[in-house]
This record gives structure tokens, sequence and C-alpha cells, in this order.
């Protein structure tokens, strides 16, 4: 094996350990090769596992720098410093679960083999600003081995970003909200028995492209080599995740798709195994409603069971720009053993949002995960229990098919709802301790071959081997069913003798099943009516449709546009309705007029926006890449790609999330489909991928748009895993900061 050594070029780009001690020229040497293939994807060669972090983290800094700085940006809490004081509450709300000097002790007191690769992550990133100055940062000039702490959870930011900012904004952006008395407390809890009423929360309705995934295991009882395959198909935000292929003397060697500033392939595979995070539904962040008064001194207490507890209050100092210079804005902070306060109850009490907080523990299950053998060391692995917003569906190359429904799933007491916030004053509300996996919602080689999810319910998980609703509490399963998990169901249902090539055709079905239900209904409620002549031919053409999704269909676009009225528009019956419940409510239970009503309303917004209702899908739902920039702008009058693909609301596993943007009629892909493998496992690991756009975030790469044609029509890369299929088809080979060698 060739290696190149790389060692730091200068005192500016060393690593600061916590104690601010510089680290000496010869410990920041990194023995790296990068191997690039034809689409540009990096193959990252390292001696250790942390020349192969510092190595990833180059090529990923390479092909969009932006996005890692971005998110580090975010995470950390200085978007601000980038956007101005409309983003200081999502700073504030960094800074509430952890401060940069908690995030210091936590990699201060790091197991060594994870602060070494927090120090060749911060090693790498520093070394590329090194050796590119035509590169400017917006804000991070320097990156530091505790930032990563900041991303506690494998996903990054999928636990903190469900916490709503404008409660934050609302409770932080003025004076405390008031409290009551001591004597106002106690008086009301005694007119109560089990302590104050929570109350209902109403859930806000939301029309945009489900976030989520699709994972799909299958046995080799179902495969023509009889060997396991794996379906890795995230949704996400395009341009969210590059991929990269990452390997060291000591037992890594996984390929995958890596959020932009990660050091660990996320959802991916080896030779050995492969594994894919869907977001889950288990209930794993609670809001507790707090009793807090001021006694006679001012100081903030709070009631928990017979005792009085002290507030912990403290206080943070945020940074904003402000036209060309910068600002600064202080806040209070307040924190129970519940934790931050975020916001308050609708009857003004104030409220604690509690999340899984352990980057030390979440980080080393992120790596570890990676370096596994056997499910029986995946399994291990996964008794860190830290992998909180995720499902995982896995498949390996001794044959066996998993499924873990989530990972952190505190313990609670069933007489509550969680689902709803808790009063925490009451003792009983608290967690106690989390489940064990055994506990949890698993599935290990079900008889029926398959797995799959969805991000809709476990109990439909493996068709007839799926696990019961009734032996588990509520909370731990309260995901709902949904169209694509209703799809891939039907599918597997039928699957035999598969190959790669076949697994990807049935990830691609063009088989829309909400459609399946809302036109028929359309139809008939049409046929039944006084039957309006400018109905007329727009529903016959939705009578002959197949309710399958293509660039050149009419009907695909008049259902898209009456299913988008009804999520928008459509009287809702009850609250907290899922997309599908909503959409069969309307088939099933609505008044043909409102039917008629919101089909009238999509037809005059599709002759508003395009000339004519008769236009075909792809003329409206299109591919645009026009810059690197990290909010995409659009414009009708540039170039664009049709598009077949529709919307996963639709139950279109191979989703595609478009939307009208600045200013624009067309519809614009923005998330969905992004990076898409298929995976099979045996003697060899065989694998394709696909991924939005391309590799690199630069305009001017050759890899910006290279993928985009393959993309739409679902046309599958063979990748190089083993070294001679990558040196096969190496197009650069280089050490970082020595790139253009060959």
């Amino acid at each position: 094996m060739n290696f190149f050594r790389c060692i730091a070029l200068s005192v500016s780009s060393l690593v600061l350990l916590a104690c601010d001690s510089p680290i000496s020229p010869n410990e920041t040497s990194y023995i790296v090769e990068i191997l690039r293939d034809d689409y540009g994807v990096p193959h990252i060669y390292g001696q250790t596992d942390a020349d192969a972090v510092y190595g990833m983290i180059y090529a990923q800094a390479e092909d969009d720098f932006p996005r890692i700085e971005r998110n580090y940006v975010w995470a950390t809490g200085r978007l601000a410093e980038v956007k101005g004081e409309e983003a200081l509450f999502s700073d504030l709300r960094a800074r509430l679960y952890m401060t940069m000097d908690e995030a210091k002790a936590a990699y201060a007191g790091a197991p060594e083999e994870l602060k070494a690769l927090c120090d060749a992550w911060a090693a790498g990133l520093n070394d590329y600003l090194a050796d590119h100055p035509d590169v400017t940062p917006e804000l991070l000039t320097r990156f530091e081995p505790w930032m990563p702490m900041f991303f506690s959870e494998g996903s990054i930011g999928g636990d903190i970003e469900q916490i709503p900012l404008d409660g934050i904004r609302k409770f932080y952006g003025g004076a405390p909200p008031g409290l009551r008395s001591l004597d106002e407390i106690i008086q009301e809890r005694s007119l109560m028995q089990n302590g104050p009423e929570t109350g209902t929360e109403t859930e806000i309705f939301d029309s945009s492209e489900p976030g989520g995934s699709n994972g799909i295991a299958l046995s080799g009882d179902l495969t023509r080599s009889g060997d396991a395959m794996l379906l890795i198909n995230p949704h996400t935000s395009f341009y969210f995740r590059p991929e990269v292929h990452v390997v060291s003397e000591e037992g890594l060697n996984a390929y995958g798709a890596v959020t932009w500033g990660q050091f660990f392939v996320y959802q991916g595979f080896s030779e050995h195994n492969g594994w894919m995070h869907t977001s889950t539904y288990v209930d794993f962040i609670d809001e507790f409603v707090e009793e807090i008064y001021r006694d006679r001194d001012g100081e903030l207490k709070y009631l928990y069971g017979d005792e009085i507890r002290d507030v912990e209050t403290g206080s943070v100092t945020l940074r904003y720009k402000d036209g060309d210079d910068f600002s600064e804005r202080t806040f209070p902070t307040y924190h129970t053993h519940h934790g931050p306060i975020t916001h308050t109850h609708s009857d003004g009490r104030w409220t604690v949002t509690k999340i899984n907080w352990d980057p030390v523990n979440a980080l080393q299950q992120s790596f570890i995960r990676t370096k596994t053998k056997n499910h029986a060391e995946f399994r291990e692995m996964m008794d860190i229990r830290t992998n909180s917003s995720n499902n995982t569906v896995y498949a390996d190359a001794d044959g066996t098919i998993a499924y873990y429904h989530g990972n952190f799933v505190p313990k609670r007491d069933p007489q509550f709802d969680y689902s709803r916030p808790v009063d925490g004053s009451d003792s009983r509300t608290d967690w106690n301790g989390v489940h064990t996996v055994e506990e949890a919602i698993t599935i290990t080689n079900p008889a029926t071959g398959w797995i799959q999810n969805a991000n809709s319910t476990p109990f439909t998980a493996a068709g007839e081997g799926s696990p019961k609703r009734e032996n588990y509490p509520a909370y731990m399963a309260p995901d709902k069913e949904n169209f694509r998990g209703i799809h891939a169901v039907r599918l597997l249902e039928n699957a035999e003798d598969m190959t790669m090539e076949s697994l990807i055709e049935l990830a691609y079905n063009p088989a829309l099943p909400a459609f399946e239900i809302i036109i028929p209904s359309l139809v008939d409620v049409y046929e039944s009516s006084n039957r309006d002549p400018s109905l007329a031919e727009p529903i016959a053409v939705l009578k002959s449709w197949d309710y399958t999704s293509s660039a050149e269909s009419v009907a695909m676009a008049l259902a898209h546009f009456y299913g988008m009225e009804i999520l928008q528009n459509a009287d809702r019956p009850r609250d907290r309705m899922s997309r599908m419940e909503l959409l069969t409510h309307i088939a099933t239970e609505a008044e043909g007029a409102e039917q008629l009503a919101l089909f009238a309303s999509a037809l005059e917004k599709m002759t508003a926006d395009y000339g004519d209702w008769n236009t075909p899908w792809g003329e409206i739902n299109r591919f645009q890449r026009l810059t690197g920039d990290i909010d995409q702008p659009h414009d009708d009058a540039a170039p664009s790609f049709p598009v077949g693909m529709a919307s996963g609301r639709w139950g279109a596993l191979a989703a595609y999330g478009a939307r009208q943007a600045n200013g624009s009629k067309k519809l614009y892909g923005y998330r969905g489909n992004s990076f898409v493998a298929v995976v099979e496992f045996g003697d060899e690991v065989k694998a394709k991928t696909l991924l939005a756009g391309g590799q690199s975030g630069d305009p001017d790469s050759p890899h910006f748009t290279d993928q985009v044609e393959d993309y739409i029509a679902g046309r599958f890369k063979e990748i190089p895993y083993y070294r001679a299929d990558v040196e096969a088809r190496a197009v650069e080979r280089y050490a970082p900061g020595e790139r253009g060698e060959k």
C-alpha cells in the first residue's frame, strides 16, 4: 500500500487541546492517501483510524467546506454571527443544552481513542484552511477538537432541531413570563388529586415534504444469489450528505453517506454488514411543566414531589452580526433537573424540554458502528443506546437481517400520556433510566425474509413476522402508518428471486397509493353530482389514470395539486391527524362538495401558474442546481431537467420533494432521495449508488451535476470497494495538500 506523509504546515493550523496547550508539529503528522474515482468520490486510506479521519474530513472540505462550516456554526450556537439577530434564538437553543465550557470538558474527559479522532478531525480542517488560503470562511477560521461534542446525536441535529424556536423566542425574547406565588400553586394543587393537569397541546399540521427515509433488508431466501441485500435510501435535503469511502489498517473499511462535518460513515456498509437509519417517532423527547415560583428573597424555586429545589440560573452572551459590525445580547438561562426551560405551557407555566444529551457516548457509538464485523458486534454496539432519533435496518454477510426501532428509549410510568406535556412536579413522571435493547422493539430474521421501515409503524415492518403492538408501552411506538410503508409492504409481500437490479426497480416503483384512495372518491363524487362541465375533462383524465408517476403524465400533475390543496386547505375534523389520515378522511368521510371545491381550486392554481391545467408533470416538476449556495436559488428562465418522480406524501418510495422557490412557478426538487445505495453481501460485497447532483459543491467541478440525469432515470453507478477496483477507477491520487498528482 502506498502512503504519503502529510505534516501540518504551519503553527496556525495546529490543534489546540482543551487545556490550550499546542501540539508540536510532529504530533500532527497523519499518514494518508486519497484516491478519487471517476465520479469524484474520495477513497481515503490511513494507517490508523485517526489518519483515516484526518483524510476523510480533509476530503470533505475539498468537496464542500461551506457546508461543513455552516453545520458547526449552527451546532455551536454562532449562527447569528453570520445571519444576524434573527438567528439568536437558534444559538440560544444550542447553548441551553451545552455551553462551550461543557463541550471542552466533555472532550477533555473522553477516552483517548475518541480524543485522537477529534484531534485528527480538527487538524484536517485546519490544515485544509492553511493549504487553501483562497478559501474565506464565513466565521470559523479555526476548528477545535471539542466542537464535535455539539453534534451529540448521530444524525447531527436530529434531537435538538425538534425543539421549536418559536417557544424559545417567546420565552426569552423579552422579560421572563410571570410566575404564580407558592400559595397559588398549593391552592390549585389541593383541588386536584394527582397534581395539576397539563392540558392539551395542539399539533401544527405541516404540509411540507416529509423528511425521513426508507430502509429495506432482504434475507438470502428472497435473493437469487442467496445473499442478504440492503437498500439504503435516506430522504434528506439535497446535497446534505456526500459519499465517502474510508479505510484504515486498524479494521475500518466503511463506505456510505456522511453528513458534512461528521467523521464517521452515517448510513453505509462494510464488506461485513450494512446499516440504514430512518427517522423514528419513538417518544424520546418529553416536556415537563414545572411549578416554579419566587421565594421571599426573590430566588427561583420549584416543586418536585415533597421537595423544594433551587432553579439553576445563569446567563449566556451571544454575538450577532449587526450591519458591518457585531453586537451582543445577554440572555438568562434556567434549568431544573429535567433540563433547560424552553417555553411556557399554554397555561403560562414554565416548561422544560428534555432530550438525550450524551455526546461522548454518542460519538463513540457512531464510530464503533462502522467497525463492527457481524450482528453480534453490531448488537453489542447498540447497547450504548445513544442513537435516539433513528430506527436501524441491518443486513450482513452472514445472512442476518435485523431491525431496531429506536435505540434511546426512556423508561416511563405508563399511566401518564407522554405524547403531551407532563407535570414535572410529580416525581412519578420522571424518566427511570433507559430501556435495554431487549426491552425495545427489535426484529431478527423474520420468517417473511424481509424488513422495511419508511418512518412508519414497526408493527408492519416484517409483515406477519412483525412485533405486536400490545406487547409494548404506547410511548415506545406511537409511529403511525404512512403511504410509503403501505407501498413497501405491498411490494415486499411478492418479492422473490431478487437481484440488485430488481431491488432498484422495487425502490423506484412509480405507484402512488395515496391517489388510489383520493382519486376514485373524487371521480365518484363528480359523477354523482351535477357534473360541472369545467371539471369534466380533467376528471376524465384522472378516471383513466393508473395512479403511477411519470414526467409525461398530466394526471400526475392534477393529482399532486389536488392532494396539496387537501393538505393545505381541507377542514380537519380533529387535531394530530397524519397526512395519511387526513387524505383518507377526505376520501371516505368528507362531503362531496368539499372534494369538488378543493379540486376546482387546484385547477385554478395550475391554470394561473402554468397557463393550462393540461400540463405534463415533467414540465412542472424539475431538477435544477445552479450554484453551490447552501440555500439554493431557482430560476424558471435557467436550464433545468424534467423529473417524473413524486413526493413521498403520496407513497412514493423514491421520494422527490419539490416546491416553488424564489418566485418560481415551476416546482424544484429540494429534498427526498439524496444518497441511495443497494448492497449485496456475500463472499465479496457489491454495491451500487446514486447521489443527487454530484459529489462536489463547486459549480466549476465536473462532479457538480454529473449524476443528475442518472439520478432522474434511476441509473445507479457501480462503486469500487476493494483496493484493486479503486485503483482501476482512480483518476486522482494524492496526499492532503498535494492534490493534482496521479
